[in-house]
Parts: C-alpha cells; sequence; structure tokens
C-alpha cells in the first residue's frame, strides 16, 4: 500500500525547513533566515505512531511576486499542493496574520484538500496563545501551536494530519490493479510511451484526473486485466533557472513513485544512462517497488554487433543498486517492443506478490550455509536458524540468527543472491529483516 504524502506549505521564512527537518529526525533541508533559500522541494519519510508517510518540504509561497525565483518556487509548491493527500499550512505567531496568509489560505481551499492549519514560533504557550487565536480568522478551523525550533506541540499536530489517511488507505486496499508509474528525466519520451500503450485497439477504461496538474492516470484494459498507468510528464513550462526542471521531475517522481506498484524508468538512448537517472531509480528501489528499465529512442542511434551489450554493462555500472531490474529496449516512436513491456509487468508483478512456503525457504537457506560458511567475529561464529516469509510487495523476509552484529550485509546479500537463484524474482527487491534468538 502507498504511504500518504504530506506537504508543508507557506510563506517565506515562517520555518517550514525548520520544522521539516524536526519531523524528519535529521537536517536535511538548509535553513536560512532569508526568504527564498529553500528553492526545492526535499522530501522524506516519516513515522508517527504506526503511520508511515513521506513529507515534502517546499519553498515559500509568495502569491503576487514577479521575482523568477520566487515565482518559480510557488510553481513548485502548487505541485506539492497538487500531490499530496494533507497540506500542513505554516504560519508564523510573532509575524502575525498578514494578508498573505491569507492568499496562501484561498489557494488551498480550491485544492479541495485536506489542510491542517500550524502556527509555529510559540515558544511559550502562555504567552502566545491569545496570538494564536488570530489565526481563526483565515477559516481552516482550529490553529495548532507548534515550535519547530523546540519540538513543542507536535504530537496533537501529527494526529490532526494522521487522522486524514484513513479514507485514502480504504480505497489503495480495495483497488488491487497493478499501478505502473512512468518516471524519467525530461524528453526522454514518456508521454509517448504511454500513448502507444494506449494504442487504438486498446480500450481506455476511465481517464482519472492524477495527482498533478499535468499527469493523468489512464485506465488501459488488455486481454482482460485492467492497468493503471501514471504519468509523471507535464514539464512543458520553460525556466531561467538552471536545475529547475530537475526540481520539477523529482518532486513528480516521488509522489507517482509511491502510489505505484512498479516503475518504469525510462532512458534515453541517445543520451545513454545518467546520475540524474540513477537518482530517479534509487526513489523507487528506496521504497521496495519493482522496476522496469525501458531504454528508449533505440532506433534513433547507430548500433552494431556491440551497442546492447555495452549500454547493457553503462546500465549495471551506473544503477549498480538494482540488479533485479528488468532491462527492454525499446521505441515509442516506432513501437518496437512495446508490446513486450505488458509481459514485463505481469511478470513483475508476479514477483512481487510471490510467496515461498517456510519449509522450502528453509532448504535453499540450510543448502546456501553449506555452500559458504557464515562469518565469524573473536570466535563467534553466526547462527542462521530460521527464515519465513512475511509480506508481499515488495517481498519480505525475516531471518532469525544468534548475533545481528554478526549479519553481515555481504552475507545476506549472498543469502538474497541463492534466493534469486532458487525463485527469480525478477524486477522486484526483496528486503530482510534480521531478528535475534537467544540460543537455548
Amino acid at each position: 500500500m502507498s504511504k500518504p504524502v504530506v506537504a508543508i506549505v507557506g510563506r517565506p521564512n515562517v520555518g517550514k525547513s525548520t520544522l521539516f527537518n524536526s519531523l524528519a529526525g535529521e537536517r536535511i533541508s538548509i535553513v536560512k533566515d532569508t526568504p527564498g533559500v529553500t528553492r526545492d522541494r526535499i522530501y522524506a519519510d516519516v513515522t508517527w505512531l504506526d503511520q508511515a508517510f513521506t513529507l515534502i518540504d517546499t519553498g515559500g509561497i509568495e502569491p503576487d511576486s514577479n521575482d523568477i525565483i520566487l515565482k518559480s518556487m510557488r510553481e513548485q509548491a502548487q505541485i506539492a499542493i497538487d500531490t499530496a493527500d494533507v497540506i500542513i499550512f505554516l504560519t508564523d505567531v510573532k509575524q502575525g496574520l498578514v494578508d498573505a496568509d491569507s492568499q496562501v489560505a484561498d489557494m488551498l481551499r480550491r485544492s479541495k484538500k485536506p489542510v491542517v492549519l500550524v502556527v509555529n514560533k510559540v515558544d511559550n504557550f502562555e504567552k502566545y496563545m491569545s496570538d494564536v487565536y488570530e489565526f481563526y480568522n483565515l477559516g481552516l478551523g482550529d490553529p495548532f501551536p507548534v515550535s519547530a525550533n523546540g519540538k513543542l506541540g507536535f504530537g496533537e499536530m501529527l494526529d490532526e494530519v494522521c487522522g486524514h489517511f484513513t479514507k485514502k488507505a480504504a480505497a489503495d486496499e480495495e483497488d488491487e490493479r497493478p499501478r505502473i508509474a512512468i518516471i524519467g528525466k525530461p524528453n526522454v519520451g514518456k508521454s509517448s510511451i504511454i500513448n502507444k500503450l494506449i494504442g487504438k485497439d486498446r480500450v481506455i477504461v476511465s481517464d482519472i484526473a492524477g495527482t498533478t496538474r499535468d499527469a493523468i492516470d489512464t485506465v488501459v484494459k488488455r486481454n482482460g486485466e485492467e492497468y493503471i498507468f501514471i504519468d509523471t510528464a507535464g514539464l512543458r513550462r520553460k525556466s531561467k533557472i538552471k536545475d529547475e526542471i530537475e526540481r520539477f521531475s523529482i518532486i513528480r517522481t516521488v509522489t507517482a513513485v509511491e502510489r505505484c506498484d512498479i516503475a518504469v524508468l525510462v532512458i534515453d538512448a541517445t543520451m545513454g544512462v545518467t546520475e540524474q537517472d540513477a537518482k530517479i531509480a534509487g526513489i523507487a528501489h528506496e521504497r521496495g517497488k519493482g522496476v522496469i528499465i525501458a531504454v528508449n529512442k533505440w532506433d534513433a542511434i547507430e548500433k552494431n554487433d556491440k551497442t546492447m551489450n555495452q549500454f547493457k554493462k553503462d546500465i549495471q555500472l551506473t544503477l549498480s543498486f538494482m540488479p533485479y531490474a528488468e532491462l527492454l529496449f525499446i521505441s515509442a516512436a516506432t513501437g518496437q517492443r512495446i508490446e513486450k513491456l505488458f509481459t514485463m509487468i505481469d511478470t513483475v508483478v508476479q514477483n512481487q506478490t510471490l510467496r515461498i512456503a517456510t519449509g522450502i525457504l528453509n532448504e535453499v537457506l540450510a543448502e546456501a550455509v553449506s555452500l559458504a560458511e557464515p562469518p565469524s567475529d573473536k570466535g563467534k561464529k553466526l547462527r542462521l536458524y530460521y527464515m519465513t516469509e512475511v509480506s508481499v510487495k515488495p517481498p519480505t523476509f525475516v531471518i532469525f540468527v544468534n548475533d545481528k552484529e554478526l549479519a553481515h550485509f555481504s552475507y545476506i546479500r549472498y543469502i538474497e543472491n541463492k534466493l534469486r537463484e532458487a525463485f527469480g524474482f525478477k524486477g522486484t527487491p526483496l528486503k530482510f529483516i534480521i531478528r535475534e534468538r537467544k540460543e537455548n
């Protein structure tokens, strides 16, 4: 099930980055007392009690500014609003209620999204509570007083935020159709691939407004099965700010990946695989999504008998953290191998949901241990007692051992490779949880 997305929005310099860093548990956003310092959104995974969600930090919204940077930040903040399930609207008790707050509030009301009004810099509740009441005038319900710097008042605020997640979770659980996000850098052919996948001979069941202004979730029916394709295109605006396109791209990718089962990473064959491709791929990898790498525009490059193998080597080197990813060379322009993408999606869906009986798992584990002795340290040897699969999407395994410290990453990777040899698991990451069980 995808995690909900929560965006922190507000005017510049009200403490959005400080709140983000406090909730994320580490100093991720640059914090500086100058409007406009957080130029791109940063995202982090946050857990409150039993609820997990993705938090997005945004640049400040200056509703009337014509400054090129502030205008761009306003556009990025709008994307965050469009993609979020819940919005934290942050205001500043020390600056008080200003006209720009009312303008931002109007923007948030138009979004039709749940809004949690938060008043920051309330370092002393007795001193500032009378000033907090002024924010009722925004018409967004109860204001929640917090101190992002002092980490005060977070409990009630987060309870309110998480209270809006229930409907989304229920809807996600009811819809079991595979969700496929087409991700990648701008102008690599993502929309062209979706258009070719839809095709004249396919039945478009419905077009659903997506979570970004320019994206559409397209339901495609093929051979009696329905697939939901999430298009992360829509990067049509030009900007004078360097790297701005990349920032738009990353936020769209994060929110699309949160909602998908499988991410199809589109790489432009004419440009080769790049570090930005690796950054985008890492978003899907970190979230345990199935991954297919589609090298598009394969018809547009000169080839010899070594071209494909060299491209595969470049991908393996740059995307070395996801050797499980499926790879396909396609052309959206000519339709070359586009049909095979459906076959790969079906395969990855099966592998994501593959459940292995505990008895068979432990036979593979026993054989792996007999072929390669577990590590030891200071005379103490790692013992692996038992392995069981506890969930899917991605397949998740718990291994019970005598000492977690001895379960080195390299040996767990060896166990993973043995599982892949035995059961395939192509296109999906595997997750391992190591638990200690005391020796009798």
